[in-house]
C-alpha cells in the first residue's frame, strides 16, 4: 500500500474499532490533518449511531458538519469516550510529535479530556526516536523573540513558520535539532518559557492506541505499561 492507502486504512481500522463501542449519546473527539480527514469521511456513514463530535479545529469543525455531524463545543459536554487524529511521529512507547497542521494546542486539550486516545498514522510516522520532524510550538505572538532565545538555550533551532496563525490567534515556532530523547521532560521545559502556549509533544499524555498502516496492513498496537 502507498501512503495514502495506508491512511485509509486506518481510518477504516478506527471506524471498525470505535462502531461497536459507540452509544446513541457518544461525542467522539476528532482531530486534524489528512488521515483524519478520511476518518472524518468515513464516520459521516455512521453519523446516526452517536450525538456529535468536538473538533480540534476550525478546519476539522467545517468537514464534520459538512458530513451532517452534529459538532459541540467542549464546555458543553461531558466526559469523551474516544479521540482519534493522527500525528507527525509516534515512537515505540506511543509519544508523539504534533502540530504539523497548527492545530497543537486544541489537540493537546481533547486528548487531555478523552478517556481513550486512538492514534491513526502510516507507517512513516513510527520512529525510534523523536525528533526528525520539527517541533511546533504555538506561542504568544509578543514573546517570539523571547521564546526563540530560550529554545536556544535549550539546544534547539527555532524558526518561524511564517504566514501561519493558530485558530486560537497566535503563531507557531517549528524546533529543529533539538534533543528528544526524554520527551516528558522536553515537553515540561518548553511549556515553562513564558509566552509558550503549549508545544507538540504528547508525552505526559500519549496515545493509548496506534493504528499503524504498514504494506502488510494495520497493526494494532497498545501503549506499553509504563
Amino acid at each position: 500500500m502507498d501512503q495514502d492507502q495506508q491512511k485509509q486504512a486506518v481510518a477504516q481500522a478506527a471506524l471498525d474499532y470505535l462502531a461497536p463501542r459507540l452509544e446513541r449519546d457518544s461525542i467522539i473527539g476528532v482531530g486534524t490533518g489528512s488521515t483524519a480527514n478520511y476518518f472524518i469521511d468515513l464516520l459521516a456513514e455512521i453519523h446516526t449511531e452517536f450525538d456529535g463530535a468536538v473538533a480540534s479545529s476550525e478546519a476539522t469543525a467545517e468537514r464534520l458538519k459538512a458530513h451532517g455531524i452534529p459538532v459541540y463545543d467542549l464546555n458543553s459536554v461531558g466526559p469523551i469516550e474516544f479521540y482519534v487524529d493522527g500525528a507527525d511521529e509516534t515512537n515505540p512507547h506511543l509519544e508523539l510529535i504534533k502540530g504539523g497542521g497548527a492545530a497543537l494546542t486544541r489537540e493537546k486539550i481533547v486528548a487531555a479530556v478523552a478517556k481513550t486516545f486512538i492514534c491513526i498514522a502510516d507507517a512513516s510516522k513510527q520512529v525510534e526516536t523523536l525528533g526528525a520532524f520539527p517541533l511546533p510550538v504555538e506561542v504568544i505572538p509578543m514573546a517570539r523573540s523571547h521564546v526563540g532565545r530560550e529554545i536556544v538555550r535549550l539546544g534547539g533551532d527555532p524558526v518561524y513558520r511564517d504566514g501561519v496563525t493558530t485558530d486560537n490567534g497566535n503563531i507557531i515556532i517549528d524546533i529543529y535539532n533539538m534533543d528528544l530523547s526524554r520527551p516528558i521532560v522536553a515537553e515540561e521545559q518548553l511549556n515553562q518559557i513564558v509566552g509558550v502556549v503549549t508545544n507538540g509533544l504528547f508525552a505526559r499524555r500519549p496515545a493509548d492506541l496506534l493504528l499503524l498502516g504498514t504494506d502488510s496492513g494495520v497493526e494494532h498496537i497498545e501503549r506499553p505499561p509504563a
